[in-house]
């Protein structure tokens, strides 16, 4: 039975969404229908279609009691708007129905798990966010909570958890038919960890163990866990609030942390190996993964910043995008990022340009437009005479542009959108260590897509990834290149979808 709270969430964005369906989007990147996006949720494959949810507040553009907005696709670029899912209308959830993810069960149900949040009145007469795991089932449409929620609550925490930062459970079913899922939690000093429950059928949940513990590394809380094997690894993603640089990894506050690692199938214990950050830009937050019928695993995070995602105008009807989905790898140690090949399909007119030399700025013919894909390999002209600095600008006319550059003495990759067209003086900048003998010698390989209203960058086949959104008007589509100099490139540019 529909509540009157979603049948209300749902009138209210079909209205809405017909009001601005005019309104320019982005093409092949995830937005949110109407009002407000965040996290990624229920990120699953289910009859045929790609399932993605997502936190959303229909009825405006600014975080708000938490929905669950729906949309499906067939190949994770080209999306069809469902209507909203779920809604704050129990008494577990009655605050917002928070970040979870999703699963299809043996009888061919979907099932989603998600957070719960009510608002609680504690002794000190504080009043706090009380944070429960909860299920809802249903057919792709149409969801129905579950009688039992919630499924977990404070009384399946370890001792130092606390049931105020108790959320978000990634779901997933073993070989042997039973479940697990992780959740991310803090102790009361706010460090964060990351739990591990198990359940025979999805239902019913105990705590088995701590699978992962902060100590005081990485931030504090740890949001939005996701945990798989790939490639002979264990992986553990989440994302840490309020993390500390550690020289040029982890500089985005609330950030996001990959760690590598073994996992014991009897014992279930993870030991980690190896950090790093996901994306080294300025928009990448609380990343999802799924796996496709192929087998491959792939991710989408939530392409904006916590700390500047409240600047926007009260009058824009929509706020929020996925990130490109990208192809993940463990190669050399850590974790690769490629976009998802299915974009290739979308490639349009191609124009080349080899071994192009130059300093200072130039424009190369057919190579310009705001949805593109474009490759580039760059090296010296002469390899004892190493450029000082290179430099693509985008999304550029006289007084506008947004710049991906390199600079080979000091290995440094760095995203710049301070003339991209804000008015506030939010975060402009990224910087990014490319750590190879072959960038030292300022030999490197950029992977450029642009989709209207964003830019992302994927450097050396995938080994580092930096995404940005951009404020710039759609129109305004120049592309130079500039070096400090001699650098010798190769350029392979393709418009993308509808040009």
């Amino acid at each position: 039975m529909t509540s009157q709270v979603l049948r209300d969430a749902r009138r209210y964005e079909e209205e809405k969404e017909r009001k601005i369906a005019a309104e320019p989007r982005p093409d092949f990147h995830l937005s949110a229908r109407v009002g407000w996006m965040n996290d990624p949720n229920g990120f699953s494959y289910y009859k045929g279609e790609y399932h993605m949810f997502y936190q959303y507040h229909p009825f405006s553009p600014y975080w708000g009691p938490m929905h669950w907005g729906h949309a499906v696709s067939k190949d994770l670029l080209h999306w069809k708007q469902l209507p909203a899912a779920m809604a704050p209308d129990t008494d577990y959830d009655r605050d917002g129905c928070f970040s979870g993810s999703g699963i299809v069960l043996p009888d061919g149900r979907h099932l989603l798990m998600y957070t719960g949040v009510i608002k609680e009145n504690q002794p000190d007469g504080s009043n706090r966010e009380v944070q429960t795991q909860c299920i809802a089932v249903g057919d792709g449409l149409d969801y129905e909570k579950y009688a039992g929620n919630p499924v977990l609550d404070g009384k399946q925490l370890p001792e130092n958890g606390s049931r105020f930062d108790f959320r978000d459970p990634k779901i997933w079913r073993k070989p042997d038919g039973t479940y697990r899922c992780v959740a991310g939690n803090c102790t009361p000093e706010h460090d964060g960890q990351i739990l591990l429950y198990s359940s025979p059928d999805g239902f019913t949940w105990k705590f088995e163990r701590i699978l992962a513990a902060n100590k005081g590394r990485f931030g504090m809380m740890w949001e939005c866990p996701d945990f798989f094997q790939l490639d002979g690894k264990a992986v553990l993603i989440t994302s840490p609030q309020d993390m500390m640089p550690q020289g040029f990894e982890y500089h985005n506050g609330n950030g996001t942390l990959c760690l590598l690692g073994t996992f014991d199938e009897e014992t279930e214990e993870f030991h980690e190996e190896t950090d790093q950050a996901i994306d080294y830009g300025i928009d990448f937050y609380a990343p999802q993964t799924v796996v496709t019928p192929d087998g491959r695993r792939i991710m989408i995070g939530w392409m904006q910043n916590w700390d500047t995602c409240n600047l926007h105008a009260p009058s824009r009807p929509w706020f929020g995008q996925m990130s490109l989905p990208r192809e993940l790898s463990i190669q050399n140690g850590r974790l690769y990022q490629q976009p998802i090949r299915e974009i290739e399909e979308m490639r349009g007119q191609k124009v080349c340009h080899e071994n192009v030399t130059f300093t200072d700025i130039i424009r190369l013919d057919g190579v310009r437009g705001r949805k593109i894909d474009m490759e580039l390999q760059i090296r010296p002209a002469d390899a004892e005479n190493i450029y000082r600095k290179f430099a693509v600008r985008f999304a550029q006319d006289d007084t506008y542009q947004t710049s991906v550059s390199f600079r080979p003495y000091e290995s440094i990759l760095k995203i710049d959108r301070k003339h991209s067209g804000s008015r506030r003086a939010i975060i402009h900048q990224r910087r990014c260590l490319v750590n190879n003998s072959d960038s030292r010698k300022g030999i490197i390989k950029i992977r450029l897509i642009l989709d209207r209203f964003s830019a992302e960058v994927f450097v050396n086949d995938g080994e580092y990834a930096l995404s940005a959104t951009l404020y710039t008007d759609a129109a305004v589509d120049g592309i130079s290149f500039f070096a400090d100099g001699q650098v010798t490139m190769d350029v392979v540019h393709y418009s993308l979808g509808d040009v």
